[in-house]
């Protein structure tokens, strides 16, 4: 047998591994090592214990296993056998030894069939162990108590078995156990079995919600306290009560809401309704969501909902009949407000609003007054979109010292570093982007922000950067035109122009720059800048691509300004100025919930939709405002932003496949239901509550809804616009109520991330492709196994969903393409994102955009990208007249996102994010860690 050497200055850890009979031993890294290496040999045969090369690689990957153990425990926290055995297979399989790793797998899998092989009593029977609660006290275990949780959070699941799980949890106790372990014990129990059936999920959160009620149930009342869900059901209306006043007491509540009729609240309270949770769910609200003191969480699920629920009644007539009308459309998960208002809504500093846009003015001042409001608005959870567009560029003259400008990329360094020292009131870091017209002398400057290389004081590495393209300059691309760039203060009104009136003075510009009379300017080929936007974008994920005129021709609020740059995410298309920062409150529709296999449920859709926008017009009056810039641009247009969220299951529910017409079309019709539904929700608003304060001059005023508005960007491109724009509702009787009553809101959609509500639901992301069938999805909370329902369901019925089945989704990244077995529909209903081909993706957005008055959060897709492919994607996309896009999504050449292995979701045995490679490309790569844009980077939830 070979080993390498230890790895570690200390192989030995006071850190305590409990073994499967319960008994304990310390941490050693060479047992690791040992381990890794009886892997490698199996596979490379006997000399490779001789290569130089595997024992280095060894010595690697013991150390990333030992480091990764290590950070999430300690002398009180002790590792389980199977958590070290899972995170070994973790490393292999991400370091792309799939060989060795499945070599791994077979051993630890042999093994466990020769356990289960040996004679179980019938019913599981727990050793002696004694629990040590917090104040010293020693009890023997209760198994009667630990195995009616179990069989409850089993309860009315198809393919789970209690005694199971039971028999699991009972292998990781040992004796003296804290009650708090003891707590996670059924947790990690049940969240090992999630990649061979999903409703282990269920079963996850629910014991996890058992913890939770502990926790709850101790801090509201005090002393030992513990419910089941089934006793639950009848304490949550007295616990609500008491919840109200205890957080009305810490100072976290606003005393408001103990003028509400509690007990009639507490009432409407629908407790089985915790039941809807999946793991990665319940954990996020959990660390994330629900209020808490001292870490100790008081605040229950459907507390978290009522409490939302309330915070946005507070200024109804009928508080009480309106917050269990919010209440009911949360909790069933038809709907969801925003994380700020999550967060937020009932607490004593109510900021609800997911995002802000500024224009930042060319003057010192003007500069820092723009970073600290970058900083005010962050502090209360909110993401930041910036116009730098005004700041003069290098070389450009300062009057005030006649000196020259460094131009506008220090500031944004400063910008980066503030929105990293001011992370959201510590929930999830600051985030922010920078837009930049593509016109601006900094312009190349600004694309190179996010490399690794170069001057780091040039580089932004924690900012996202965008760029505001003009039509004029995709004209010069497709005509292989000359492009120039200036400094803003020498050609200020291109700032605010857009359409025919950009290009008239852009060209009248480079006249006088020809002929002298501009000092600050540089003349390139439109096509060389255009192949470098596109290679910046692969390499870094950055800038991403906007479109300026489309966001401008098509706003109804053109009348009282410019859209000047899109918000964090790219789906808000708000007018900015110096004094006004726009401001956008979020929230989606859950589409899943609104379809069955005969299509689209049209009367609960229509009660959603009314009773979301309501909720979401409300947020503008409760609203803390952080600065009065944005108060006064919020109280004046009133814009909301309902998108939409689970397309991808919708989908599955229909039977059909993203890549395809019928999937667009179904884009098409959804999206026409909701815009149809929310423009006539805000109408009645206006007539029950009065139109916005700028509605007279709007579109809307003169008739013109967001389906109309697709002529003027017509008008504007000439041939340069290609969109369907079919329809099938009484659009004429909606205009025509719209100029009679008015509008309650200046802007009513917009397409949204969702990046953690539609985990909480349960749901694929807003309009997302689906990513994977079986993988590791990773997020602040820690990573989580994540396998694909619809397909399991399927499979079963087709009798595929097997051992050897998972293994080859293992193996096979999620995706189906290769398993010979599986039917050619059922591989089309469940390509991944990486299998479609991302024009479908801009064909359904451009079908929704004809229909949304503000933008869409887009994220393409590419497995093998080229210079040749992005140039043709990102034409497309202006083609169909998108107003935006998100991040380019790259594959990583070692596919770390296939790991979907036992013991490796949730904080409870959390890694550390590995980031991907990029993926091998005929684009020049920058040795950048982002340059292949994980999809689920755990610091990228910006807005939702």
């Amino acid at each position: 047998m070979h080993s390498t050497e230890p790895v570690s200055q200390s192989a030995v850890s006071p850190v305590a591994v409990i073994r499967r009979d319960g008994t304990s031993s310390p941490f050693d890294s060479t047992k690791i090592s040992v381990a890794v290496t009886k892997a490698f040999l199996e596979v490379e045969g006997r000399d490779a214990g001789t290569s130089t090369r595997v024992r280095e690689l060894i010595g690697e990957l013991t150390l990333q296993v030992e480091t990764a153990l290590l950070r999430h425990s300690g002398p009180d926290k002790p590792l389980h056998i199977e958590q070290i055995q899972d995170q070994v297979e973790l490393a292999l399989m991400r370091g792309g030894h799939h060989k060795v790793a499945r070599a791994y797998v077979l051993y630890r899998e042999e093994h466990a069939k020769a356990r289960s092989r040996q004679p179980i009593a019938a019913e599981p029977v727990a050793p002696a162990i004694s629990v040590r609660h917090p104040d010293g006290r020693v009890e023997p275990l209760d198994t009667d108590r630990l195995a009616l949780v179990i069989s409850e959070a089993c309860a009315g699941l198809e393919a789970v078995s209690a005694d199971a799980v039971l028999a699991e949890t009972l292998r990781n106790l040992y004796d003296g156990i804290t009650i708090a372990e003891l707590s996670i014990a059924p947790v990690m129990a049940a969240r090992t079995m999630v990649e061979t059936d999903p409703n282990y999920s269920f079963v996850s959160a629910r014991l996890l919600q058992d913890k939770l009620r502990r926790e709850a149930l101790e801090f509201v009342y005090g002393g030992v306290q513990q419910a089941s869900h089934g006793e639950m059901g009848q304490r949550y209306p007295a616990y609500f009560a008491e919840f109200v006043h205890r957080g009305i007491a810490l100072g976290q509540l606003d005393p408001e809401l103990a003028n509400f009729d509690l007990e009639r609240l507490g009432a409407a309270l629908v407790p089985d309704r915790d039941l809807r949770f999946q793991f990665l769910g319940m954990q996020t609200l959990y660390d994330r969501y629900l209020l808490h003191s001292d870490q100790h969480r008081y605040e229950l699920p459907q507390a978290f909902f009522m409490r939302v629920a309330m915070g946005l009644s507070l200024l109804e007539s009928d508080r009480e009949a309106r917050a269990i009308e919010f209440y009911d459309l949360i909790s069933s998960f038809d709907f969801m407000c925003s994380t700020p208002t999550l967060f937020n809504a009932g607490t004593t500093r109510p900021q609800l609003s997911s995002c802000f846009l500024t224009t930042v003015a060319d003057d010192l001042e003007g500069i820092f007054h723009g970073i600290s409001n970058n900083a005010l608005l962050s502090k209360y959870a909110g993401g930041l979109g910036n116009d730098w567009t005004p700041v003069r560029g290098i070389g450009a003259h300062i009057k005030g010292t006649n000196g020259q400008s460094q131009g506008v990329v220090p500031f944004l360094k400063i910008a980066n570093d503030t929105a990293v020292a001011v992370n959201q009131g510590g929930k999830r870091k600051g985030a922010v982007c920078a837009y930049l017209e593509t016109w601006h002398i900094d312009v190349e400057e600004f694309l190179d922000l996010r490399k690794n290389t170069g001057d780091d004081r040039r580089r932004t590495h924690d900012m996202n950067t965008a760029n505001w393209v003009p039509d004029e300059f995709m004209r010069r691309v497709r005509a292989d035109g000359e492009w120039t760039l200036f400094s803003p203060d020498e050609v200020p009104d291109l700032h605010d122009s857009y359409g025919p009136e950009f290009t008239e003075r852009y060209r009248a510009y480079e006249l006088a720059a020809s002929r002298g009379e501009i000092r600050v300017f540089r003349t390139l080929k439109a096509k060389d800048l255009w192949r470098r936007m596109l290679t910046m974008l692969f390499e870094t994920g950055h800038p991403w691509i906007t479109f300026k005129d489309p966001c401008n021709l098509r706003s109804p609020q053109q009348h009282s300004g410019v859209v000047h740059s899109s918000n964090l995410c790219t789906e808000i298309t708000l007018n900015t100025t110096v004094d006004e920062v726009a401001v956008c409150n979020l929230g989606s529709v859950n589409l899943a919930q609104h379809v069955t296999a005969e299509g689209i449920d049209h009367a609960r859709l229509e009660r959603t939709v009314r009773t979301a926008v309501r909720m979401l017009d409300n947020v503008i009056d409760v609203n803390f405002y952080t600065i009065p810039e944005a108060k006064r641009s919020n109280m004046r247009h009133r814009p909301v932003g309902l998108g939409l969220m689970g397309f991808q299951d919708a989908l599955f529910a229909l039977r059909v496949p993203m890549g395809s017409e019928a999937a667009v079309e179904f884009a098409d019709r959804s999206m026409e239901e909701i815009s149809y539904y929310a423009i006539s929700a805000s109408a009645e608003l206006a007539a029950e509550r009065g139109a916005y304060e700028t509605f007279q001059g709007s579109l809307w005023s003169k008739g013109i809804l967001p389906i109309d508005s697709v002529q003027l960007l017509a008008d504007a491109r000439g041939a340069d616009l290609d969109l369907d724009r079919s329809s099938t509702l009484d659009w004429e009787t909606l205009r025509a109520r719209v100029v009679e009553v008015g509008m309650r809101n200046s802007n009513v959609m917009a397409i949204a991330p969702t990046a953690t509500i539609a985990n909480i639901t349960g749901v694929g992301q807003s309009i997302e492709p689906l990513y994977r069938n079986l993988y590791v999805k990773s997020n602040m909370s820690g990573d989580f196994t994540v396998v694909n329902p619809a397909l399991v369901r399927e499979l079963k019925e087709l009798g595929l969903w097997d051992e050897v089945m998972i293994g080859d989704l293992k193996y096979f990244d999620g995706s189906l393409g290769a398993i010979d077995r599986i039917p050619a529909e059922v591989k089309a209903l469940y390509a991944t994102a990486f299998e479609l081909d991302s024009r479908w993706l801009i064909e359904a957005a451009a079908r929704r955009q004809k229909w949304i008055d503000q933008a869409q959060s887009l994220n393409l897709y590419i497995a093998a990208p080229s210079g040749r492919k992005l140039d043709e994607l990102y034409q497309h996309a202006w083609l169909r007249g998108l107003k935006t896009t998100y991040y380019l999504r790259s594959q990583s050449a070692t596919h770390v996102e296939k790991s979907t292995l036992r013991g490796t979701d949730g904080k409870l045995n959390a890694v550390s994010p590995v980031v991907p490679a990029p993926a091998p490309t005929a684009v020049p790569v920058d040795p950048n860690p982002g340059a292949a844009c994980s999809i689920d980077d755990p610091d990228c939830e910006a807005c939702q």
